[in-house]
């Protein structure tokens, strides 16, 4: 028996959102998927168990992908040209309608990812809004108004809509199936394809998902087999529902040709998450006193084992003919002339070593980095760009070299305080100190921070990394916000204060949980 949560839902709209059809389609998959999903989460449990003891991932040559050259499906004409993907939560159809509309300057980007996951705050009632603003973005009536000013989307001028739904270990607790759970990707996943699929395809548009999080080729196994059950009680042709799968996760990183041949008769390719894999770098070697990572600032694509990783994902996916993402620029604009000039300089820097080392395109977090991100990219794609003077297995094991500053350290509960203080209020990313902070540089500080804790560090000035300090550092940088965001309400000192202390319970906990979600 399956029970929704009928909360801020009026009738119509539960029978809209949720009809009949659709609840009888989530319970069929519940009871075929979730056995397997728990045996894949419990398979997760024992690898970390392992790495906490000592192991760390490697290449492994056992998987029939290795063994004989194959391609993916052919990609789609409409998904032959993604050179910048813009995303955002999903939940906003204020957000959703910039992403997919032209900007100021008159650019568009070519593919828009609309996200129930790091940049959506997961509550109920944001889930059901992304629900209702995929339907409207299907059919191209989604509106907006704000201020006497209506916001609504160009039927003839649109980015490619896709949808990044939450990864494998979430929940939704607001649909339970005889008393269990159902797990959010596969309700995010039915939910989007039910309403929007047909749809899609009917207008001559690729149905087009993201899926992250994948930490094994049975979850990449998982996932195909939910796509193909979809298709078939839909009635849709076997391989018209589109995936990228992003590879944001370190043992992922070591299983990219196996992920990609579990999805071939799908793929579009594969993403290289930059900020999710800096956060699982530090989850998954939590326990090795020999990787403790450096400031957060201080990891970028540059450094040895990370560029390693987006070379061997551009490698893998154009041997396979299958596109390879660049990752995030994380960078806002920011408020004045010259900030932007220092911002578009970054996003700038960043796309034109994403392009010249091959990938087929990029993200950004913002219309105004579109054109200055697609500058970098000329061609289309470079599906034909292969790098060749990388070793059959390259370094990907993160290194501790670098700064470990007590600034980093403020960064970090900076982030975690802001952060904390906008998913109060029901949002998945806040737009702070001139970059975009989405769940997974939230994870990266909570992480990092519970690193230097637990192997004792020692920062550059010699100052010992301990909980006093951590809480004095807290109260400290939430008076700092407070000063330099020049708040003054009552109301608005408060909020922070109680992320201040929410989110230092989570920072000095002495496990690390494995997601803030969790």
């Amino acid at each position: 028996m399956i029970k929704i949560s009928k909360d801020n839902l009026s009738s119509t709209q539960f029978e809209t959102l949720l009809p009949t059809h659709l609840q009888n389609l989530l319970e069929e998959l519940h009871f075929e998927f979730e056995g397997d999903r728990q045996q894949l989460l419990s398979e997760r449990r024992d690898r970390q168990n392992g790495f906490d003891l000592g192991v760390i991932p490697q290449f492994s040559y056992e998987h029939i992908a290795k063994l004989f050259d194959w391609k993916v499906a052919p990609i789609p004409k409409d998904l032959l040209d993604r050179r910048v993907e813009i995303t955002g939560p999903v939940n906003s159809a204020k957000m959703v309608i910039n992403m997919l509309s032209a900007n100021s300057e008159g650019e568009l980007a070519n593919t828009a990812m609309l996200d129930f996951e790091d940049s959506m705050a997961p509550n109920w009632e944001n889930v059901i809004a992304g629900i209702q603003n995929m339907i409207g973005v299907a059919n191209k009536t989604l509106r907006f108004e704000q201020d006497s000013k209506v916001y609504k989307l160009d039927p003839d001028k649109m980015a490619h809509p896709m949808v990044r739904v939450r990864g494998l270990h979430m929940e939704e607790k607001n649909v339970q199936i005889n008393g269990q759970s159902i797990s959010a990707g596969l309700f995010d996943l039915t939910c989007t394809v039910f309403h929007t699929a047909k749809v899609f395809l009917k207008d001559g548009k690729t149905p087009k998902f993201y899926v992250p999080k994948c930490e094994h080729y049975l979850e990449a196994r998982w996932w195909n087999k939910i796509f193909t059950a979809l298709e078939k009680s839909l009635e849709i042709p076997n391989g018209s529902i589109r995936v990228t799968f992003l590879i944001e996760t370190l043992p992922a990183a070591f299983q990219m040709e196996e992920i990609l041949y579990e999805i071939r008769s799908r793929a579009c390719g594969l993403n290289g998450g930059r900020w999710d894999k800096i956060f699982s770098d530090i989850k998954t070697l939590r326990m090795h006193p020999q990787r403790v990572m450096a400031n957060r600032s201080s990891i970028d694509m540059t450094k040895p084992w990370m560029d390693n990783y987006a070379q061997l994902l551009i490698r893998t996916c154009h041997k396979h003919g299958a596109f390879a993402m660049g990752g995030m620029a994380a960078f806002t604009p920011g408020q004045d002339e010259e900030t932007r000039k220092i911002q578009v300089a970054k996003v700038t820097a960043d796309k034109k070593r994403e392009a010249q080392i091959g990938h087929d395109g990029c993200w950004v977090s913002h219309p105004f980095f579109i054109r200055a991100a697609r500058a970098q990219f000329e061609r289309p794609n470079q599906l034909d760009v292969i790098p060749n003077d990388l070793p059959n297995e390259p370094q990907l094991l993160p290194q501790s070299s670098g700064p470990k500053t007590l600034e980093g350290l403020r960064q970090n509960i900076r982030v975690g305080i802001a952060y904390q203080e906008g998913w109060s209020r029901g949002q998945g990313c806040i737009a702070f100190e001139n970059l975009m902070e989405d769940l997974a540089t939230l994870e990266i500080s909570r992480a990092q921070v519970w690193q230097w804790l637990h192997h004792k560090v020692r920062l550059d000035d010699e100052t010992p990394v301990t909980r006093d300090l951590v809480n004095r550092l807290f109260d400290e940088e939430c008076d700092q916000i407070i000063r330099n965001l020049e708040i003054t309400s009552d109301s608005q000192k408060k909020s922070f204060e109680n992320a201040k202390q929410n989110i230092r319970q989570v920072f000095l906990k002495e496990n690390l949980s494995d997601f803030f979600t969790q």
